[in-house]
């Protein structure tokens, strides 16, 4: 416990000795010396002997003139206390860090379980935040939202400038949506939660997803510019995309399984996005063979591609 008015008469401040006393007992790094091929810091502190007892750190000189001898216990009280080993600080604010390794349970269910034993239980002046990775996947989900958004809208682009319609797309975009129902019920069968990877997953399904919208939207209107009505022609290109739009499925679901499956060194971190892929696109596929040429029939009579007037 310092002396402030000790220390003033000595022209002493209780940063600079306390910095000394830091320096004297846990040493700084005063040079590094080569030993073979890493660098080894030369580190200056007081001997053991010096350092080793209350009494010896009492008597440990605080002057940086180093003459004359001023003792620690000339303009500080050394008492004996229990006390943290480091004080941290947050926005400058004292903070406790309290870590953990979790098992059994996943981040989100673990972050919720915190927040609901502190939220009702901290004293006054005393706030509570959860940090370290669940803070980083909070941020990162927020991110990889708008990449998924973005990622929505220049496909979308693509569509609108290839078909020469704003209608079109917007049929097509319906596969995404179809998407999530798989997505929902793969992750919920697996018990797997949701994560960066999963969102990744789903930006990788925003651009998959719509080859069969597309392949069928564009047979539909092939279909009705050399002469079909609206409903042969939707017949005709269910039937005629059936077989290419299920073996380009199964190809791509196939090639997931072993990661789907979670076989293969280090399939554990892939496999939230494989699963993703795996039930979002099979869902879809089914989905998109059903709800988009109702969609098609809901619209009405859309002018085929390249085709101004109407055609019944």
């Amino acid at each position: 416990r310092y002396d402030r008015v000790r220390l003033q008469q000595f022209g002493l401040d209780p940063g600079t000795v306390a910095t000394r006393v830091r320096d004297k007992l846990q040493g700084i790094a005063a040079t590094r010396i080569r030993r073979v091929e890493k660098l080894v810091d030369i580190r200056v502190q007081l001997s053991k002997g010096d350092r080793s007892s209350r009494d010896s750190l009492a008597n440990m000189n605080i002057n940086p003139s180093l003459f004359p001898a001023i003792p620690l216990s000339a303009v500080a009280e050394v008492v004996e206390v229990v006390g943290p080993s480091e004080i941290r600080r947050v926005d400058q604010q004292r903070a406790a860090v309290v870590s953990a390794n979790i098992s059994d349970l996943d981040l989100g269910g673990a972050v919720s379980a915190v927040i609901d034993t502190v939220k009702d239980d901290l004293p006054e002046g005393v706030t509570a935040a959860v940090a370290g990775q669940s803070k980083e996947m909070t941020e990162s989900l927020a991110s990889l939202g708008g990449a998924l958004a973005l990622a929505i809208f220049l496909v979308y682009v693509i569509m609108a400038s290839t078909f020469e319609s704003l209608v079109h797309p917007f049929i097509i975009l319906l596969s995404a949506p179809l998407a999530l129902v798989g997505v929902g019920v793969g992750l919920f069968v697996t018990q797997t939660p949701i994560s960066v990877v999963v969102f990744i997953g789903l930006i990788v399904l925003a651009g998959v997803v719509v080859n069969n919208a597309i392949v069928l939207v564009d047979t539909v209107n092939r279909n009705r510019m050399e002469g079909d009505g609206l409903d042969q022609a939707i017949l005709r290109a269910s039937a005629q995309r059936l077989r290419p739009i299920m073996v380009t499925t199964m190809t791509t679901i196939l090639g997931l399984l072993p990661l789907t499956l979670g076989l293969g060194a280090g399939a554990e971190v892939q496999r939230p996005l494989a699963i993703t892929v795996t039930f979002g696109l099979a869902s879809a596929t089914l989905l998109t063979l059903v709800v988009i040429p109702a969609m098609i029939k809901m619209v009405g009579q859309i002018p085929a591609f390249g085709q101004s007037e109407e055609v019944t």
